[in-house]
């Protein structure tokens, strides 16, 4: 298994601030959670938050941080956030490495158990 972290680039830290600041969201957090569903089995959702709870994993780098609960992070652990931007997409982007597959869009992933 992956190392027990969570990493972010500095691309993703600018833009989870500019995020926040754009709600008026000023000690919040980018909240990553992993829910059933998906082509793929299992899917990434992301929340603007300000609330922790009792469990949340915290993940700080350039300035912002990436909450995820614990049931969450264990099929996050290991992963990389980054942000990208080109002219046909946008957008959030983990790299998983628990993932054994994931549909084209990245949205949605499987892991072997």
């Amino acid at each position: 298994m992956a190392s027990a972290s969570l990493t972010l680039t500095s691309q993703a830290a600018q833009r989870i601030q500019a995020l926040l600041q754009k709600k008026g969201i000023s000690r919040g957090f980018l909240r990553l959670r992993v829910t059933a569903g998906g082509c793929s089995g299992f899917s990434y959702e992301y929340e603007l938050s300000e609330d922790l709870a009792q469990g949340d994993q915290v993940f700080e780098a350039h300035g912002s941080k990436v909450v995820a609960d614990a049931q969450s992070f264990v099929y996050l652990s290991g992963s990389q956030l980054d942000y990208t931007e080109t002219l046909m997409r946008s957008g959030f982007e983990l790299k998983n490495p628990n993932a054994t597959g994931s549909c084209a869009c990245g949205s949605s992933f499987s892991i072997e158990v």
